[in-house]
């Protein structure tokens, strides 16, 4: 038999073993952080290590020399939300008119009386939790990454799915970049299927899982992630980095951006480089 001859560019027929080597590398990886993600699918290099991916920001709301802003997207329909308030309201409002006049005027609606206000209420439940959602969720939930400081701080929105009476609150948190691990995992939601971009914050100096944040989110291809998660650390690594994202601009359903209500004390903070002061007692106490 002629042996196989390589046609130019095309590269040489991998053998048995080395294809099942190569599936037992991929099927034997373990996640390096306990407890380990849902669906993991790989850990990503350590924030203070060498890069392997080249960095690329995918969206970008502000950057300098001090602290940059990244929007994070909550995957909402936001003209679904529009649509189920002002239906909702329609409904509402019909119905309260045919429930109150038939109630008055006839018998029998006395007597259902009670549960057609229930049946109000809920409508009106309903009407409120997809307006409130609508005029008052935040498009974006940003993440600022102090440099100077090496602090990142995740502003988080907590609206309740189900509950329009509640408060929905807006929380700031701040971690040391230190204490941050990069991990992709894969999502099989109905809204949000692809690889998805997570940050865990551990206990100084160990593996163990504290604490886990979406960084970005369901990219249908893991190489963006990857970029993403290079380019800040190289940022927070004072190295050199492309100033221009992917996308420019906004996606027209994040529109219009509301604003974000940071803390005041945690506004400046997150925007500006330590006093020279702190910095030298900073020093002074390692």
């Amino acid at each position: 038999m002629k042996e196989q001859e390589k046609q130019p560019g095309a590269p040489w027929p991998a053998d048995a073993q080395t294809v099942r080597d190569a599936v037992n590398a991929c099927f034997s990886r373990k996640p390096r952080l306990t407890p380990p993600l849902k669906g993991w699918q790989e850990d990503l290099p350590g924030n203070q290590e060498s890069q392997t991916a080249i960095g690329q920001l995918i969206r970008v709301t502000q950057i300098n020399d001090t602290w940059l802003e990244i929007p994070r997207y909550e995957n909402i329909l936001w003209g679904g939300a529009w649509f189920g308030g002002v239906f909702s309201l329609f409904f509402f409002l019909c119905a309260s008119s045919l429930i109150f006049v038939q109630g008055f005027f006839h018998n029998t609606g006395m007597f259902f009386f009670p549960f057609y206000i229930f049946c109000l209420f809920i409508a009106f439940s309903v009407c409120l939790l997809q307006l409130r959602m609508a005029l008052f969720v935040p498009r974006d939930q940003p993440i600022r990454l102090n440099r100077k400081r090496q602090k990142i701080y995740l502003f988080d929105y907590h609206r309740n799915h189900w509950n329009p009476w509640g408060k929905w609150p807006a929380t700031v948190q701040v971690f040391d970049w230190a204490d941050i691990h990069g991990e992709i995992g894969h999502e099989s939601d109905r809204y949000d299927q692809g690889f998805r971009l997570y940050c865990a914050v551990c206990n100084p100096g160990t593996h163990e899982v504290i604490e886990r944040f979406i960084l970005n989110q369901a990219m249908s291809h893991p190489e963006p992630q990857r970029r993403l998660w290079s380019h800040l650390c190289q940022y927070m690594q004072h190295k050199p980095v492309v100033m221009d994202p992917v996308y420019p601009g906004r996606p027209d359903n994040w529109k219009p951006r509301k604003n974000m209500c940071w803390p005041e004390d945690l506004e400046h903070e997150s925007t500006t480089a330590p006093y020279k002061n702190q910095l030298l007692k900073e020093w002074r106490s390692e």
